[in-house]
């Protein structure tokens, strides 16, 4: 019974500690890599283009060749077979929250209204109404604050930000 539980349990304890690890590394590594000495790469995120892709995609490939070595390695010894595992997860979170919901890069458009969605999709909106990569708030995902203790860290901050953001948003979802 117990290694019938074992079993089941150490996997599914390593993919969902996985995840929530990613969701941090992701964000400290959004904070501190890409708004940083990997600015060159996540530049084109915060520029306007009209491409389907940006250089700042090579971020994801970069994770993508380590969960895939992951996998390899895990193939000898299970427990990081299931930590790819959960990096992969956090690739589809990162791919439907980031890509999908926020810069719209799905073939059809999706404003959240309410709730946790809407929050997520404002608080990168946040991140993204300093120009530049100085005073950028909300470098998480899946995770976000609630906007308004972003929107005051945001006048905090000296560089100001877009105020008409987030009603140029609540505008749009009205109108829909």
């Amino acid at each position: 019974m117990i290694d019938t539980v074992l079993h089941y349990l150490v996997p599914t304890l390593l993919v969902l500690g996985t995840v929530v690890f990613m969701e941090w590394f992701a964000a400290w590594s959004h904070e501190h890599i890409m708004h940083g000495w990997g600015w060159g790469w996540h530049k084109s995120h915060h520029e306007p283009h009209d491409e389907g892709l940006e250089e700042n995609d090579l971020y994801a490939v970069v994770f993508g060749v380590f969960a895939i070595s992951l996998f390899w390695v895990g193939a000898s010894f299970w427990p990081v077979w299931w930590i790819a595992v959960g990096i992969s997860i956090y690739g589809v979170l990162y791919f439907f929250f980031h890509d999908g919901l926020v810069h719209q890069r799905w073939p059809f458009k999706y404003l959240p209204r309410k709730g946790y969605l809407k929050r997520v999709y404002q608080a990168h909106r946040l991140h993204h109404a300093v120009e530049g990569r100085d005073g950028c708030v909300s470098f998480g995902f899946v995770y976000a604050e609630p906007v308004d203790s972003l929107v005051k860290k945001l006048q905090d901050n000296k560089r100001g930000f877009d105020q008409n953001a987030l009603k140029e948003d609540d505008q749009r979802s009205a109108a829909e």
